[in-house]
């Protein structure tokens, strides 16, 4: 087998977390990379499930643009605890 050279640039401090981890289960970053590649080729496919972040659909981004403009609406009224708010929703 032929091998070729292959250069990333990574930030420092993830290179540093996974040389870690992978050190404590007796790997080595070009090990793992060349595991990671392997599957790629044999799957036709990246090994893992690629999403977006589900914090940031639009769904969930429009429910937090509600919940700030009632947080800021003077005309809604907040509770201080969670004793006022239940004494007030059983009222």
């Amino acid at each position: 087998m032929t091998t070729a050279n292959l250069s990333i640039r990574i930030d420092a401090e993830i290179k540093k977390e996974v040389e870690a981890c992978l050190d404590e289960i007796g790997m080595d970053l070009s090990t793992a990379i060349n595991i990671y590649l392997r599957q790629i080729a044999k799957q036709r496919a990246i090994p893992f499930a690629l999403s977006a972040d589900p914090m940031h659909n639009p769904e969930t981004l429009a429910a937090i643009a509600d919940a700030e403009r009632i947080a800021h609406d003077p005309k809604v009224k907040g509770y201080r605890d969670m004793q006022a708010l239940i004494k007030a929703l059983n009222a």
